[in-house]
């Protein structure tokens, strides 16, 4: 029986229009011209409302060579409904204005099998925006490409779980077919998200948020989910894909060390665009 996820936040965070929104994201895709790059296995792009967001996420997005992927794994924090663990959709189908994304249902019942994960209902699916703010970016990029998704919500870890579900998506890491897209805005700042760090070398307040920022892009770009998780202790950054972040790490962490190989340069490529990005003057 098919179950519908709608495109609930459609019409209020980005255009229901599907002429407009096709015509913004190959907007915003062609000015972050980047080359097609089949190495990149994965991004971290943002969830905030595409006015904020929508020509930032392009800088990871517009990197994606779709040519050899039939599956992407889809890692959102959870913004509405508490969970310890991490959460698989019910759906069968994701629903975008410009176009369908079917779920893969025979790798949801290999997750369910583990025993390690929870089910999330389509109201629970459907209030959170985290994973919904990538799919028309995905509907795009892979547009004319057979491609199904695994949306996975990822809620409240501790350290241990983090480390175990890096362990259970390992081996789709190492899958040269299967692609990671990981949710997470960086820095929530002021009184309202308990949050007022400032260090005034830096002058201006959104300077030293700025730092700070890219200071957690830089230690993401390691690889090391171990140091990851210091900075967050030392900073107390309020990045609220922390727990997506951290289990991509130690799920392609794993994957290094069994390879021997050095942690893949995407990293730097795509947050280095965005970090050039956040140096420019906003349009």
């Amino acid at each position: 029986m098919e179950q519908v996820r709608r495109a609930s936040h459609a019409g209020s965070w980005y255009t229901d229009n599907p002429k407009k929104l096709d015509e913004e994201l190959d907007r915003w895709i062609k000015a972050a011209a980047l080359p097609k790059c089949p190495d990149v296995r994965g991004v971290i792009a943002p969830h905030a409302g595409y006015s904020y967001s929508g020509r930032a996420a392009a800088y990871a997005f517009g990197n994606i060579d779709p040519t050899n992927i039939s599956r992407i794994f889809l890692l959102g924090p959870s913004h509405h409904y508490y969970t310890p663990k991490c959460a698989l959709s019910k759906a069968t189908v994701y629903k975008t204005p410009i176009g369908d994304l079917p779920i893969d249902l025979e790798v949801i019942e290999e997750l369910k099998a583990t025993g390690k994960f929870e089910l999330m209902d389509l109201r629970v699916d459907e209030a959170e925006h985290s994973m919904e703010m990538h799919l028309p970016y995905l509907a795009k990029v892979f547009e004319g490409h057979q491609v199904k998704v695994v949306p996975i919500l990822v809620g409240a870890l501790n350290a241990d779980n983090e480390a175990m579900y890096g362990q259970l998506l390992a081996k789709y890491v190492d899958d040269p077919s299967n692609f990671f897209s990981v949710s997470s805005d960086f820095c929530h700042w002021g009184s309202r998200f308990n949050f007022m760090h400032y260090d005034k070398k830096y002058g201006a307040i959104h300077k030293s948020i700025e730092a700070l920022d890219k200071m957690g892009m830089d230690v993401i770009e390691t690889g090391d989910p171990d140091a990851f998780k210091q900075y967050l202790q030392e900073y107390d950054n309020t990045i609220c894909g922390r727990h997506p972040i951290s289990v991509f790490l130690h799920a392609t962490a794993l994957n290094w060390i069994t390879d021997n190989t050095p942690p893949p340069q995407y990293y730097s490529e795509l947050l280095s665009d965005v970090k050039e990005l956040l140096n420019k003057d906003k349009d």
